[in-house]
């Protein structure tokens, strides 16, 4: 598809007639108990935010560093925006990549009036000294149990930054997610059991079809997966809880998906196995590449800022503030 010097094809053959069949591996039959159990649990904190303002670059926007307590009383630190001058109703938790995050992002399309940024457990200012903040050891950290995997961990915390906006200004009207890469598979797998999330935004989501992924070569923390299950074989089982797709079963909430065709780093069967498995409302978007420079490149960035737009505009305000 693109000139490229990867030792492997990062469309691995696949079509997108081809990838919209590619289905979702059958959960394991305890999967929305463990998921609830987690979520269950997460609520039950008390999130205790902690704001500290900062000078902003936008005088349209109040900008802050936040922390909050999460599962395990574990402080997640990041970002918070709000608009100046205006009382928010409308919200968003917004994941990150695996190369965290060192600020908000202000200037996202669609802004809503209150946004978190929270830093993934390891990263940024959620940093600890025996946490990693690379992705190759991130994603197999404590992955002899799914108690311990340190991705669902990061999981439960973005169902504290739900808490802790709620928190904050109770009568939200509408509180979306967004996230790409790894912040879309942590945002896969956090919709199903999160009521409180009335639309929601995946770009290039990872942690889609475990099992094929064992298969596929890449550059990304897929990679660190393959090799640790063919030296060691210890990785499929607690995967099994975190596969995106088998959650996108059970994900009734409006969600749009931006998917890429090419990618060395997420492999495109896994994120359109999310896509393909959602079981509410839908929209696709289709990126030629992701995770790689080609020329057109901003072409692609364009098109998803605009559906991003038009997604966010269409989401009706509940009649109701956002269930607490």
């Amino acid at each position: 598809m693109f000139p490229h010097d990867f030792p492997f094809d990062p469309a691995y053959g696949f079509t997108a007639s081809t990838l919209r069949q590619v289905p979702a591996p059958k959960p394991p039959a305890d999967f929305a108990d463990f998921w609830t159990d987690v979520y269950t649990r997460t609520r039950a904190v008390d999130p205790d935010p902690v704001l500290r303002p900062l000078t902003s670059p936008d005088p349209t926007l109040e900008l802050f560093e936040i922390d909050y307590t999460s599962l395990g009383g574990f402080r997640v630190g990041g970002w918070l925006t709000r608009r100046t001058g205006r009382h928010p109703r409308s919200a968003a938790v917004v994941g990150h990549g695996y190369g965290g995050r060192d600020a908000a992002d202000a200037a996202m399309p669609a802004p809503p009036d209150l946004a978190i940024f929270p830093c993934a457990r390891g990263f940024n200012r959620s940093a600890r000294a025996d946490l990693p903040n690379d992705s190759p050891r991130h994603v197999v950290h404590g992955i002899e149990s799914r108690d311990t995997y340190l991705p669902g961990l990061c999981v439960a915390d973005l169902f504290g930054a739900v808490t802790c906006l709620l928190s904050l200004h109770p009568d939200l009207q509408t509180l979306a997610y967004r996230g790409g890469s790894f912040g879309g598979g942590l945002g896969a797998l956090m919709l199903p059991w999160e009521p409180r999330i009335t639309r929601a935004m995946l770009d290039i989501p990872t942690f889609g079809n475990h099992p094929l992924r064992l298969t596929l070569p890449g550059v990304g923390s897929g990679e660190s997966l393959r090799i640790r299950h063919r030296r060691r074989g210890d990785v499929a089982e607690t995967l099994r809880y975190f596969d995106a797709a088998s959650a996108a079963t059970f994900c009734h909430t409006p969600t749009l998906v931006a998917a890429a065709l090419f990618d060395p780093c997420v492999a495109p069967p896994g994120q359109f196995a999310i896509y393909n498995a959602l079981a509410g409302e839908k929209r696709l978007l289709i990126r030629r590449a992701a995770h790689f420079d080609f020329p057109q490149g901003a072409d692609d960035n364009a098109a998803v800022d605009r559906a991003v737009v038009e997604w966010f505009s269409d989401a009706a305000p509940m009649g109701q503030p956002a269930v607490r």
